[in-house]
């Protein structure tokens, strides 16, 4: 087996399965680690639905062959563009069948170290097999990036975790959960929760949560199209600039591309949840002061709007409070490379290709949306990432090939 190549995926997630797709396309010498799908499969809550239309829940390959209409329709799976919501386990199916038609190459073994070498990076798998690559893409998805409020972080595991570690909820049945925060995944869980026996509480800092529109089957009138048009992130326009122009959002002032990442399509809900809501206690406009230890508990003080403390004594805390990317819990980095990468509020700074300080080193997904925008917190994104990268690599190994054998005439 080739021990160097020229790039290496690391992530086996829509992001990089995608860009495993337009590298085979191109021709490239690659190879790609990470189970397909792993984050999707293990740790979102069973029964949940996505926030993305089905039309903007595809996985990209050069032909456009792998979508998931097309999948649905041979699977014999519901399927519509907009009005009908994706299911987890079908997207979870639906990559998996993506990974074996299109990406036959997948290695499934985890990358546990990478450091820079002579040739570029060296890494170390889980087995202790070590390959090099001249350039490393990184696209490991939220594995990395949960975010824990700091007044839950002295507390021991078994009594506080976060929302991405659940697949499985039935070790909690019977006992008393309060789950903070009110976008998707804290009401898709704290449903699952309540339907699975759990006695559950909600508490957000948010004086409302919002849920979502259901989709209507009636076509929109042109007005409503030019006024809102509908994009991979919405329907609105600045979705659809956000959506179609990452590179435009990149050319922006990084005070302005922080400020849009930071607000544009905060917390929601999935209208699917809102019924099955209603008997859940929920807590609003209340921000978590402290939590402490209580004979086996948790005790969590609270301040509402009105200046007001309460407390909540419950078994366990699970905080659905999103993720955000932080290069320094990137820990199979070698430290040297850590160092070494410039940032902005822990998030790599990134070149127009997707580059970061380091040459050769390449960031997807959620630790892109500082430089590219909301776009890559979604599945949508996974498209022009993985053609813009393709392209730039296989012009760079062209380049590379040239400069050690030229034409004649070019010497």
């Amino acid at each position: 087996m080739n021990k160097s190549v020229d790039v290496v995926v690391v992530g086996a997630g829509p992001y990089g399965m995608s860009i495993a797709a337009h590298l085979r396309g191109a021709g490239l010498s690659f190879r790609i680690f990470g189970k397909p799908m792993a984050t999707w499969r293990e740790h979102m809550p069973a029964g949940m639905f996505l926030k993305s239309d089905g039309f903007a829940s595809n996985l990209s390959d050069p032909a456009g062959e792998g979508t998931l209409k097309r999948y649905c329709e041979q699977a014999g799976e519901p399927y519509d563009d907009r009005v009908l919501r994706v299911r987890l386990e079908t997207f979870c199916a639906y990559g998996v069948n993506f990974q074996q038609r299109l990406v036959p190459d997948l290695d499934q073994r985890w990358v546990a170290a990478i450091d820079q070498a002579p040739e570029g990076f060296q890494l170390r798998l889980d087995d202790g097999e070590v390959l090099t690559s001249k350039n490393v893409v990184l696209a490991v998805g939220i594995t990395h990036f949960d975010f824990v409020p700091p007044a839950l972080k002295h507390l021991p595991s078994d009594l506080v975790s976060h929302s991405s570690q659940y697949g499985d909820i039935h070790r909690l049945r019977g006992q008393s959960v309060t789950v903070i925060g009110r976008g998707a995944s804290a009401c898709d869980l704290a449903v699952a929760l309540a339907e699975g026996g759990v006695n559950v509480t909600i508490i957000s800092r948010s004086p409302v949560i919002h849920f979502g529109s259901q989709p209507s089957a009636t076509e929109r009138s042109l007005w409503q199209r030019v006024r809102h048009p509908s994009s991979g992130l919405g329907s609105s326009l600045r979705s659809r600039i956000y959506a179609d122009a990452p590179w435009l959002v990149h050319a922006l002032p990084q005070r302005l591309r922080s400020r849009i990442v930071r607000r544009h399509l905060g917390p929601s809900a999935p209208w699917t949840v809102k019924e099955r809501m209603a008997h859940i206690p929920v807590l609003l406009g209340c921000n978590l002061q402290a939590a402490e230890l209580e004979g086996g508990k948790v005790r969590l003080t609270l301040r509402d709007l009105d200046g007001i403390e309460k407390s909540q004594v419950t078994n366990h805390v699970i905080a659905a409070t999103g993720y955000r990317a932080d290069v320094n819990r990137l820990g199979f980095l070698s430290e040297k490379l850590r160092s070494r990468l410039r940032t902005v509020d822990t998030a790599p700074i990134l070149s127009r290709r997707f580059e970061s300080s380091v040459p050769g080193l390449y960031f997807t997904g959620l630790a892109s949306a500082a430089s590219f925008g909301p776009v890559m917190r979604f599945t949508f994104g996974a498209d022009y990432t993985a053609r813009l990268l393709a392209r730039h690599l296989a012009n760079s190994a062209k380049d590379a090939s040239s400069a050690i054998h030229p034409r004649p005439g070019d010497e």
